[in-house]
């Protein structure tokens, strides 16, 4: 089922990229792992995954230790509290949840202190929700802008969760500002940071957000099946 499910969300990747203009092979598919044991991670990886995003520093733990992620690269999604940075700095490829500056210190301190440069992703609110963390738009522009102030840490770009959308085509609006947000810190040239990655889309809006330019979706649904909470 994880095999067939993956095959017909690269179709839609192709056939979204394609009506955009996009070569498809830009855009990164990265497994939501969250509730999936070491098994089905290691199935996602064997039927073509580019990476996995884990939400919880608890199972990424446990699934490291478990071999889940061997072949393909690993990410850290979800909120991550300053306590378990240690954690997950070096441990992963890329933490692309970082949404406050208390974090992004601990883990420019953490990752000097092992003598690593770790890559990240801003998360941004984007559509301005109390329930979300996350930076403004305009305060992810100006600390873009001193990154070099942090020289353990890499920009990489942007992630966002737009407000659940009722109908498709809702989130345009919030992934093409993303989008100009990234243009404009790409324009600054700010040092340590690249702007190359923008993660946004999800199982139900996936294509949508290649539409507007990400390069990077985060699919577990649709991958995996509904979570038995």
């Amino acid at each position: 089922m994880i095999a067939e499910n993956i095959a017909k969300i690269r179709q839609r990747m192709d056939k979204a990229a394609q009506r955009a203009g996009r070569d498809p092979k830009e855009i990164v598919l990265c497994a939501a792992t969250k509730m999936n044991d070491a098994e089905r991670v290691r199935e996602a990886i064997a039927c073509g995954v580019d990476c996995c995003g884990e939400n919880r520093v608890q199972e990424l733990v446990e699934k490291r230790a478990q071999n889940a992620y061997k072949g393909a690269p690993v990410h850290f999604i979800g909120h991550l509290q300053t306590n378990k940075v240690n954690k997950v700095v070096g441990f992963v490829d890329l933490i692309q949840s970082v949404d406050r500056l208390a974090l992004l210190e601990c883990i420019e301190k953490e990752a000097a202190k092992q003598g690593i440069v770790q890559n990240i992703l801003f998360e941004i609110n984007i559509g301005a929700e109390e329930s979300k963390s996350g930076f403004t738009p305009e305060e992810a522009v100006e600390l873009a802008e001193k990154m070099e102030q942090f020289p353990h840490v890499f920009l990489r770009g942007l992630m966002a969760i737009p407000p659940v959308s009722k109908k498709s085509g809702d989130n345009c609006r919030y992934f093409e500002k993303i989008h100009r947000i990234s243009v404009d810190i790409t324009a600054k040239k700010s040092h340590n940071s690249s702007m190359d990655i923008l993660s946004m889309g999800m199982t139900d809006d996936f294509e949508d957000a290649i539409a507007c330019g990400s390069t990077m979706i985060r699919v577990g649904t649709a991958i995996f099946g509904a979570r038995n909470y």
